[in-house]
Formats: structure tokens, C-alpha cells, sequence
């Protein structure tokens, strides 16, 4: 009983891993769903090959002189030993290109974009993700740390690096891609089903590796486009209570590096804050969402996110903190 309690513990904790908005084992992408159906497939191979393995072990040190003379016989060398192999390897490896070839979701060398309908382009950043919407039209919609997709529509993306390589990695919708500077990958996402999926990097890129993360929300077709329009304005317009974090924002060094759409903000080395306050995380998916997080971003951001590029503010008061992250929670 002892062992059977201290191994259920260690039991449920390994089993969560197999759950969750970052589970290669619960997917919700085309191509997720045929890497899993792939993945279990050889798993059960690997498993029955195992089991007759140690079967004929057993027999072999167990077993009466008649049977281990038949399993040491010619006839179970060859076809066990060379037959079974090849045969059961090449309907794996024919079962495997039909299930990942030509018609699944693709990812591929180049950047070449195949089509007129929507794309994203995904740049990693250090070390962060600059996610820029290209819809129908042509029409460019900077955003960034999380990205969004409409249900049942394949949506390609073109994966580049801002400096050193990264890859892109949602496991519960496609598998990874590198992604390489001054080299363009294309990845192509289909959602199955509406939720939200988490990605990170999969590629150590040095510092905060570990922190640099993503959310992936796929919607339904109709929310998706009302969404996409919306994010396409400007900013919200601070309302008066806001004024003063507005003008912080705007006279302390922050619209130096990040753009707010409709203010004087126009920076372009840090992320697009113009929707800010309405995405699923802040620091790429290293904090909640929320005014306290903004505080502690500013105020604290190298020990939240140690050697991020943001440099400390230490210049503002506590009162000053909370208007800022009032003024930049309000950005939706």
C-alpha cells in the first residue's frame, strides 16, 4: 500500500502532462490530428514488437529444448529477423507518407505565398513574436505575442527571424518549424475546432529562451472577422480619467520603441500596443493580462523576463506606474 501511495501522486502528475492548451495529445489542428493518429500507430507497433520480443525471450531462457530449437531455426531468423522488418517498415513508412503528404496541412521550405486568401507573417523576435495580419485585400495589421484564427479555414504562415533562429511550435495544431534570418518558412494552420492553443519557441535563442511564448485563440469564421476589423482601427481613445497615463506613455521614452495606431506613438522596435490591453497575455505569454501585470512589467520587466530588451523604468512614482498600466489596460 505504501508504494501503490507514493506512486499514485508521481502517476497523476506525468498524466497532466499529456492534457492541455499545449498537449501534442489533445490536438485541434488538421495537422496536428494526423501527426497524433501517426503517433499511436507507432506507439501500438512499438508496443506489440516489444511484448513478442520479450516473449521469445522468456521462451528462450524459460522454455522446454523443443521450443527453443524452433526459435532458434532458420526459418524464424529470416522471417523474423529480415522479413518482418521490411514489410512492417514499409507499410509504416507508405501509411506514413500517404498521412502527412500532398492534401495534409503544409509546412515548407521558402516563401513563396500560394494564395490570395489570408496570411500572417510571424517575425521571432528577442524574445518575443511580431505577428503581422495580411487579409484579402492587402491590408497589413501589426500585432503581436498571440495570434488568431478562424475555425475550418487554412491559414498560411511565413516564418522568419528578426536575428538569431527560433521555431514555431503549437503542438496541438501542427508540428515545428524553424525559423531562420533573412529566410522565409511557410506553415500552413487549419483550426478544427474554436479554443485557445499555447506555442513557444523550440529553438534555445540564448536569454529568456524559456519565456518566450504564445497563445494561439481560433475563432468562428463570423467572430474571427469582426475581430479582424476591429483590430484593424486605431486605438481607443484614453478617456479622461486616462489622460495622464497617456501622456506618460507618450513623453517617457515608451513611444520611442512601441506604436499606439490614432497617438504619436510610431516606435517600431518593440511590439504594436495598440489592442494591448485585449490580447490573452502580456511579455509573450509570460504574465496575465491585467493593470498589476502591467505595473510589474515596467517597474520590474529584467527580473519577470531576465535580458529582454526593454530597459527598466525606475523613474516613476507608484501613482505614475498605475496610470501608465490604467492607460495601456484600456487599449482594445
Amino acid at each position: 500500500m505504501r508504494i501503490v501511495r507514493s506512486i499514485a501522486p508521481l502517476a497523476a502528475l506525468a498524466l497532466q502532462g499529456c492534457a492541455g492548451i499545449q498537449s501534442a495529445l489533445e490536438p485541434t489542428g488538421t495537422e496536428a490530428e494526423r501527426i497524433n493518429a501517426l503517433s499511436w500507430l507507432l506507439i501500438l507497433f512499438s508496443t506489440v514488437v516489444l511484448v513478442g520480443v520479450c516473449a521469445i525471450a522468456a521462451v528462450a531462457l524459460f522454455a522446454g529444448d523443443a521450443l527453443r530449437a524452433r526459435i532458434s531455426g532458420e526459418r524464424m531468423v529470416v522471417g523474423g529477423g529480415i522479413l518482418f522488418p521490411i514489410l512492417s517498415l514499409s507499410v509504416l513508412l507508405t501509411y506514413g507518407f500517404y498521412l502527412m503528404g500532398p492534401g495534409s496541412s503544409t509546412a515548407h521550405m521558402g516563401g513563396a505565398h500560394t494564395g490570395g486568401g489570408l496570411r500572417i507573417e510571424v517575425v521571432g523576435e528577442r524574445w518575443w513574436w511580431r505577428v503581422t495580419y495580411v487579409d484579402e485585400t492587402g491590408r497589413r495589421i501589426e500585432s503581436a505575442n498571440e495570434i488568431r484564427l478562424p475555425v475550418g479555414r487554412p491559414v498560411e504562415l511565413e516564418l522568419t527571424s528578426a536575428d538569431v533562429i527560433h521555431s514555431f511550435w503549437v503542438p496541438r495544431l501542427a508540428g515545428k518549424l524553424d525559423m531562420i534570418p533573412g529566410h522565409t518558412n511557410t506553415l500552413t494552420l487549419q483550426a478544427t475546432k474554436a479554443g485557445i492553443s499555447r506555442g513557444q519557441c523550440a529553438e534555445y535563442c540564448g536569454g529568456p529562451h524559456a519565456f518566450m511564448s504564445f497563445y494561439v485563440i481560433a475563432m468562428p469564421e463570423d467572430q474571427f472577422s469582426s475581430w479582424l476589423a476591429g483590430e484593424a482601427g486605431d486605438a481607443t481613445a484614453a478617456k479622461p480619467d486616462q489622460a495622464a497615463g497617456q501622456a506618460l506613455f507618450l513623453s517617457s521614452g515608451c513611444a520611442a520603441c512601441h506604436r499606439v495606431r490614432g497617438t504619436d506613438a510610431r516606435g517600431t522596435i518593440g511590439p504594436d500596443l495598440t489592442h494591448v490591453g485585449s490580447r490573452h497575455s502580456l511579455a509573450a505569454a509570460t504574465l496575465e493580462n491585467d493593470v498589476a501585470a502591467f505595473v510589474r512589467w515596467i517597474k520590474d520587466g529584467q527580473h519577470v523576463k531576465p535580458e529582454n530588451l526593454m530597459p527598466p523604468f525606475e523613474i516613476f512614482t507608484d501613482d505614475e506606474l498605475r496610470q501608465l498600466a490604467a492607460y495601456l489596460d484600456q487599449l482594445r
